[in-house]
């Protein structure tokens, strides 16, 4: 089959690249100025859908009218829908703001609320203020100790200081003033001793020895310390503590506190103490060796402390 001009009237023969061809060049196909390759093609534009092949044409389509009209000016052709019969019609709603009188912001509420703040900040320190004393109070009771427990701690360590301690006047006594009994002795040839003269009680490490004070001119009744200077020979030792006649429950403990070392008494000097409760006037304060204890020691001081202390 060649190609040749058989008409115009099919979209198949009008090749528009006819003059490429070898056989379109030979029918004579040119280069388009206007309409197809070939010799007497016609321009046949048409609007969309109005061709029909196979058929002749039998009247020009109606050209569109190209809508005009500068940017941002209205088309003639063109009608906005509120402006048609039955269209829609645009309500434009102006801003309000509090009050409806167009005052602007509401200041009175913005007032307001920064004072609410400021109250609630206000309130919020004199609680933690508040809290801060409530918390202070607590640590000062803490700090305090109750009668209660001062009097649980019926038998207290002592420390390692030999001083004699003295409160209003309250008296000290050496040992060769004490009242001794059983085989209890005065002696000065083992040194380290506090009392004049170096003078302390010996004979204190058999049943039945004791060494007595009486107390006179006390000031009230109450609770007092007794204190006692002692020394071991590197070992623990306890006695028994009489007040008025009544033994104490809690035993006189005459422990090692110097850490001197064993069987060396002019080392193991220390002192130890009681709590008891003394009357106005007269007292009896006894000391004594009895079944159980263990008193091998040297007494060579005692002196009473007003309250219960611990130096």
């Amino acid at each position: 089959m060649t190609s040749g001009n058989n008409g115009a009237s099919t979209p198949e023969d009008d090749d528009p690249f006819g003059y490429l061809y070898a056989d379109g060049q030979a029918n004579g196909a040119q280069p388009p100025s206007g309409g197809y390759g070939y010799p007497n093609a016609v321009n046949r534009v048409r609007a969309v859908g109005q061709r029909q092949y196979g058929q002749q044409p039998t009247a020009a389509a109606p050209q569109i009218p190209q809508q005009q009209g500068a940017y941002g000016q209205p088309n003639a052709h063109y009608a906005a829908p509120e402006t048609q019969p039955g269209g829609a019609t645009t309500v434009q709603q102006q801003p309000s703001y509090g009050g409806g009188r167009g005052r602007g912001p509401n200041t009175k509420g913005l007032l307001i609320g920064a004072i609410a703040v400021v109250a609630a900040v206000v309130i919020g320190i004199s609680v933690a203020m508040l809290g801060g004393d409530d918390d202070k109070d607590k640590k000062d009771d803490a700090a305090q100790p109750t009668q209660s427990q001062s009097q649980q701690s019926s038998a207290p360590s002592p420390s390692n200081s030999n001083s004699a301690a003295a409160e209003d006047d309250l008296p000290t006594i050496d040992a060769k003033a004490l009242a001794l009994a059983g085989g209890a002795a005065t002696a000065s040839d083992i040194k380290g001793a506090k009392a004049d003269g170096g003078v302390y009680v010996t004979g204190f490490n058999q049943v039945g020895s004791s060494v007595s004070w009486s107390v006179s001119d006390i000031p009230k009744s109450g609770k007092y310390t007794v204190f006692v200077g002692f020394s071991v020979p590197g070992k623990d030792g306890n006695a028994t503590l009489t007040v008025n006649g009544t033994p104490s429950t809690a035993p006189v403990n005459l422990k090692n506190y110097a850490h001197g070392p064993e069987g060396d008494y002019e080392k193991g000097w220390t002192k130890t103490y009681n709590y008891i409760q003394l009357n106005k006037g007269s007292n009896t304060i006894k000391l004594s060796c009895e079944q159980g204890n263990q008193c091998d020691a040297l007494i060579d001081q005692m002196w009473l402390v007003k309250g219960w202390v611990d130096s």
